[in-house]
């Protein structure tokens, strides 16, 4: 989980830069969304940034797999500087951003980004992220609050929260006057409704006690539904 705001100021200042001491290698990681792209300006870019060693990936950001990037990430030692052509090809969002960055930190290895010239080696760099951290909390607080009020106000509404029935009244109706009839079968008339035949004992709970309490309107047992 990514550090918050307060947890990074508990331990030192926002314009202290890291790692205090950048002495170590400079290490690059290239991605690119398709195999059909060429990785070859990223890595001439990081290869002229004086990257020592270059890390490069051809899967989309939305992919948690990104083998090449873990390898990276675990080559970097404490006094490092991981380096990347541009933010959105280390990150599958802010919030996933900051969560490298923040680990990097931890381990004492520094962070730039080329087209954005984000350097946490520096105070500038060091700050600039502080306010991505503050700005991604705030995003999610804000989107945290929304959801919780229009989750009340559509309880207000009297309005149902959560997933549709997978059958409605009309339908559970027809089902039921279908079970009176011995030549249709439970499996099939779930067929015809699109829904397993747990579902429809589910809206037809009589069901549990017999087809019989179809005929007879025995509705003793579950619950009926209206």
């Amino acid at each position: 989980m990514a550090s918050t705001p307060a947890e990074w100021a508990d331990t030192d200042g926002p314009l202290e830069a890291f790692p205090a001491n950048s002495s170590g290698a400079q290490v690059g990681y290239g991605r690119v969304s398709t195999k059909g792209q060429l990785l070859d300006r990223q890595i001439a870019a990081l290869t002229a940034a004086g990257c020592v060693r270059v890390f490069t990936d051809k899967k989309s950001g939305k992919n948690a797999e990104r083998e090449e990037l873990w390898k990276c990430l675990d080559y970097l030692r404490p006094g490092d500087t991981l380096v990347v052509p541009s933010l959105d090809r280390l990150g599958r969002s802010i919030q996933d951003l900051i969560a490298i960055v923040s680990g990097l930190r931890k381990r004492g290895i520094g962070f730039q980004s080329l087209h954005e010239a984000l350097d946490t080696t520096t105070p500038g760099g060091r700050l600039v992220f502080h306010v991505f951290a503050a700005l991604a909390e705030f995003i999610r607080e804000l989107i945290v609050q929304g959801t919780h009020e229009g989750l009340e106000a559509a309880r207000a509404r009297g309005e149902r929260i959560g997933r549709p029935p997978a059958m409605n009244a009309e339908q559970i109706r027809h089902a039921r006057a279908l079970l009176t009839q011995p030549e249709n079968t439970v499996t099939s008339i779930a067929k015809l409704f699109g829904v397993s035949r747990t579902t429809l004992y589910k809206y037809v709970p009589e069901l549990a006690v017999g087809r019989g309490a179809l005929v007879s309107g025995d509705r003793t047992g579950p619950t009926w539904p209206r």
